[in-house]
């Protein structure tokens, strides 16, 4: 009943209606975050832009597909939080707030981003799984913060070689897109700790033993028929993750080629 209710005075663009979803916005919150998620909000109030001193702003589970101009008075947002909303066209706004550090804008249906994105020289985590991305947001190389991507559960089907300048960047997260190949910038970039390919198309892997810094590799769900060679001490997540490099190679790749197409299909599904 509270959610209908909610749903049904979301599409009602009155000052009273909108006290009901979000409350009554007088005072700036003592911890300098406010939260309205999931309040079935169309529109962003007026009054939550009037705060310049708010650091964390959460606006996930809505129905906002754009954001006001007045969004851009928060000048010391750190924090911005759209995911799981209706956005198709990445708001402006956001461009304009100097110190944000981390933007979640996955389960959206961007498919573009502006390059005045590079304007955000703080942002050093940038969420963007399940959009509708077919091509490496270019402008992304421009961040050259950035820390932590996630792109997974896009259809992106290549990286840029440009990224190999964001040499602060530890994690990236590409899972659930078309990569028929291990991108070969990903192995000029041997600071990254954590790489996800998991659940792509990508059929043979290179070495990756000489990223000195790489932790993690998540390679699972893919029609490969080797796993990367890793360095010692990293944790591999896929096929043939616990045998030995000189087992894998031989024995792994050999079971896989020489098993009949049927079966080799049921691998690849697995």
């Amino acid at each position: 009943m509270g959610n209908a209710m909610r749903g049904a005075i979301a599409f009602i663009p009155s000052e009273r209606c909108q006290r009901f979803l979000v409350g009554d916005l007088k005072e700036m919150p003592l911890d300098r975050t406010l939260d309205l998620s999931g309040r079935q909000l169309r529109c962003l109030p007026a009054a939550a832009c009037v705060f310049q001193e708010l650091v964390k702003l959460y606006l996930s589970d809505n129905h906002l597909s754009s954001l006001p101009l007045e969004l851009q008075g928060l000048r010391k947002l750190q924090l911005l939080a759209l995911d799981f909303n209706c956005f198709e066209e990445f708001p402006p706004a956001i461009c304009r707030l100097p110190q944000l550090n981390i933007l979640y804008l996955g389960n959206n249906r961007l498919h573009h981003l502006p390059g005045e994105l590079k304007e955000l020289k703080e942002l050093n985590t940038l969420w963007l799984e399940t959009n509708c991305f077919t091509d490496f947001p270019q402008v992304v190389c421009e961040l050259t913060n950035l820390k932590t991507l996630h792109l997974g559960y896009n259809l992106i089907r290549s990286l840029p070689g440009e990224l190999r300048r964001l040499e602060e960047l530890r994690s990236v997260w590409l899972a659930g897109n078309q990569l028929t190949d291990f991108p070969p910038v990903l192995m000029e970039m041997p600071f990254l700790a954590v790489i996800d390919v998991d659940r792509n198309k990508i059929r043979q892997f290179p070495s990756l033993s000489h990223m000195e810094g790489l932790k993690l590799v998540i390679y699972d769900h893919n029609p490969c028929i080797n796993a990367p060679a890793v360095g010692e001490g990293v944790r591999r997540v896929g096929r043939w993750a616990d045998s030995p490099d000189d087992e894998k190679e031989e024995d792994g790749t050999k079971a896989v080629s020489e098993a009949p197409p049927e079966e080799l299909e049921d691998q690849q599904n697995t």
